[in-house]
C-alpha cells in the first residue's frame, strides 16, 4: 500500500484534463488525477465493481488523507482560538 505522503504528492491535473474527462466542478479537488483514471476504468468496463478495484482503492485513500488533512488544520485553527468552536 502506498503510505499517505505518496498518494497526494503525485501530480494534480489540469484543468484541461479535468474538463476533458467532463469531471463534474465537486469533484475537480487534489484526487481528481486518479478519478480521471477510475471514470475511465469504469466506462470501459460497463461499471463492473471488481473490474477497478485498484483505482478506487487508490481514489478513496487520497480522498481519506485529504480529509484527515481538513481536520487536523480544522483542529489546528480550533486549538489557536483556545478551543471554541466556530458554531
Amino acid at each position: 500500500m502506498a503510505s499517505d505522503s505518496s498518494v497526494t504528492t503525485a501530480r494534480q491535473a489540469t484543468r484541461e484534463e479535468m474538463r476533458d474527462a467532463k469531471l463534474p466542478l465537486a469533484y475537480r479537488d487534489s484526487c481528481a488525477h486518479l478519478l480521471i483514471p477510475l471514470n475511465r476504468c469504469r466506462y470501459d468496463t460497463y461499471y463492473l465493481p471488481w473490474k477497478c478495484e485498484d483505482e478506487r482503492h487508490t481514489y478513496e485513500k487520497c480522498q481519506y488523507v485529504e480529509f484527515k488533512k481538513r481536520v487536523a488544520k480544522m483542529d489546528e485553527l480550533r486549538a489557536a482560538k483556545g478551543g471554541a468552536r466556530s458554531n
